[in-house]
């Protein structure tokens, strides 16, 4: 399981744009009381056919689906990242923590 720390600053809007034309689309608001269970419900949604899109500043956890399997090789390549751009972590919290560190622009979660 290859997690995608997004280094690179992004637009989050630009970003949900260029994911919305290749997937689909769920996004679940949160607070600051309900962040906890709203990601853990993200994480249950996540499949070999899905991933989970936190971003910073962004009150909001993504979840995009396809028919197919989706890979961080097809993600980072499909958003034309170079090597410079973004790591991998096997880790979905820290995905999740560089974010709310504000260490990275945008976390990818997957769980394939």
């Amino acid at each position: 399981m290859n997690n995608i720390i997004i280094k690179k600053w992004v637009e989050p809007y630009v970003l949900l744009e260029t994911l919305k034309k290749k997937y689909e689309i769920k996004d679940l608001t949160f607070d600051g009381f309900t962040k906890n269970n709203t990601k853990q419900e993200m994480l249950k949604l996540l499949s070999d056919n899905s991933f989970g899109l936190y971003m910073k500043n962004v009150n909001k956890f993504y979840v995009f689906s396809s028919n197919k399997t989706i890979t961080s090789e097809e993600i980072t390549k499909y958003l034309e990242l170079s090597e410079d751009d973004f790591v991998f972590t096997e880790d979905i919290e820290e995905a999740i923590s560089a974010i709310d560190l504000a260490k990275a622009e945008a976390g990818i979660m997957l769980i394939n």
